[in-house]
């Protein structure tokens, strides 16, 4: 994520700003929005219990204060620190989710804190609360927040639940929803910003996105790990190379034996060879060898030797001579009179 550098200092601009109100005011906004030294934000409960008086009376007091602040002269003086934040998240794309807002444009949680602040104060900066669909997100466009938001539940509508999209494609079908905005926000930076935005659509640990319901993206045990880890490498693995990618790519301390154990159980995988896993998905057959071979002859019809081996070896990783011997098994398979091979 990139960063945003202020020209100015926002301690200083609330400081400034919160010089205008009583004693008490001042503390009851310091303690609301976490400005002082404790960066915890307290709630109206627990604010009144300080002073001794009903949650509602400390909100009176706080819609007092930033009434007060908003009509004063020192909230004009701090225009252009207002300006450069809007300015700031134009850049950022004009709708911006607000964690990464703010950790753009401040390292450390006080900072945060008081430009979070300001973003309340000022009222170019709207603010969308969480909901179903969306993280809490501030805006200065009504109408980039419109199409965005839009174009968003639009392409949450076309994902299934079994889809992983590498990020590039699903920027790509995200502009395919996003209609009449300016070409300066369509950039990988912002459209990744955006997307961000859903609380329906994520990206999973190795980039690539989805529903955020789905085990695909939201992991949640050594099955699901192993399944990303596998689609990723495109490949049969190893149920030990399996584990060690889980550990590396996921931060999992995965033990060989409960993955080899997790990947027998669960369909998503098939055995195609000592200890070689595959994903389902890519068309392998389930069961041994022999079967694979009654399989590939009740599909195809009597096959030469050379033909049964080429369709096994595509199901499984075995040695040719291991299909050699499964065909000597005359309880299964024959030989025609044409010196192919077919079902008994």
């Amino acid at each position: 994520m990139s960063t945003q550098s202020l020209t100015f200092k926002p301690k200083q601009v609330t400081k400034h700003l919160l010089s205008i109100l009583p004693k008490r005011a001042q503390d009851v906004v310091t303690k609301r929005y976490g400005l002082g030294t404790d960066t915890e934000k307290m709630t109206l409960e627990a604010i009144g219990e300080t002073y001794g008086i009903t949650r509602e009376r400390v909100r009176q007091i706080e819609n007092f204060a930033l009434k007060a602040v908003r009509q004063s002269d020192a909230f004009t003086e701090e225009t252009a620190a207002f300006t450069e934040l809007r300015n700031t998240m134009v850049k950022m794309g004009g709708l911006v989710p607000e964690r990464e807002f703010l950790q753009a444009t401040a390292d450390d949680r006080s900072t945060q804190n008081n430009i979070h602040f300001m973003l309340v104060l000022g009222d170019m900066f709207v603010k969308q609360k969480e909901d179903e669909h969306f993280v809490h997100r501030w805006s200065v466009d009504k109408n980039i927040t419109e199409k965005v938001e839009g174009s968003l539940r639009r392409l949450y509508e076309s994902l299934t639940d079994d889809e992983l999209i590498e990020e590039s494609k699903m920027i790509d079908r995200f502009l395919n929803h996003l209609k009449d905005v300016n070409e300066e926000y369509k950039n990988t930076e912002i459209m990744k910003r955006w997307l961000s935005m859903s609380r329906k659509i994520a990206r999973n640990p190795l980039g690539e996105w989805g529903v955020a319901h789905s085990p695909n993206v939201s992991a949640r045990g050594i099955r699901d790990y192993a399944f990303l880890v596998l689609r990723k490498h495109g490949s049969p693995m190893h149920f030990t190379e399996v584990a060690k990618a889980i550990s590396e790519h996921f931060d999992k301390q995965a033990h060989v034996a409960t993955t080899h154990n997790e990947l027998i159980k669960d369909k998503r995988f098939v055995l195609v060879g000592r200890g070689l896993y595959a994903l389902s998905e890519w068309g392998y057959s389930t069961g041994v060898v022999r079967d694979v071979i009654a399989e590939i002859l009740k599909k195809h019809g009597p096959l030469t030797k050379e033909e049964v081996i080429e369709k096994v070896l595509r199901e499984r990783y075995v040695k040719p001579n291991t299909i050699l011997v499964n065909l000597q098994n005359t309880a299964y398979f024959k030989k025609t009179k044409e010196g192919k091979f077919a079902l008994t």
